[in-house]
């Protein structure tokens, strides 16, 4: 058996290794804006929700506090986002997008294209692949939640 072999065996690995190309996929697409692949899906979710609490991007995205500040902060000197005090509570900051980030945004749809026309699947497998893969992703919550 080669090493090769023994890596077929293991969904887990098929799962990075498609995740790690679909993110390098991304990098030349991004590029324009010199955006990271995490910080072009807060583009994408700010652009759909006008303003955000950083809880609730972070639960969007699966990401801790301590992981998203610092790609926020990033974003906030690049002139992407912009992070205020919540007026209706104070202990809680909203972000939003700038007009830099609103043109970024802009663009998002001809790089998911880019992308759903590089995965090479019909749509109706791509919606089935991301149904798969939600499916998956509740699964492992729900069993890390029980080990808990």
């Amino acid at each position: 058996m080669t090493d090769h072999d023994v890596l077929d065996e293991l969904v887990c690995f098929d799962l990075y290794a498609a995740s790690r190309a679909m993110t390098q996929r991304y990098r030349p697409l991004l590029e324009e804006w010199g955006l990271t692949y995490p910080q072009y899906l807060v583009v994408v979710l700010l652009g759909g929700t006008g303003q955000s609490s950083i809880k609730d991007l972070a639960a969007t995205m699966r990401l801790d506090h301590a992981t998203l500040t610092p790609l926020l902060r990033r974003m906030e000197d690049a002139g992407l986002v912009t992070r205020r005090r919540d007026p209706d509570d104070g202990r809680s900051s909203l972000v939003g997008l700038t007009d830099l980030g609103r043109e970024a945004h802009a663009g998002a749809d001809a790089v998911q294209c880019r992308i759903v026309e590089d995965l090479g699947l019909a749509p109706d497998d791509v919606r089935a692949l991301q149904l798969l893969l939600r499916g998956i992703t509740a699964s492992m919550d729900h069993a890390a939640r029980a080990d808990a």
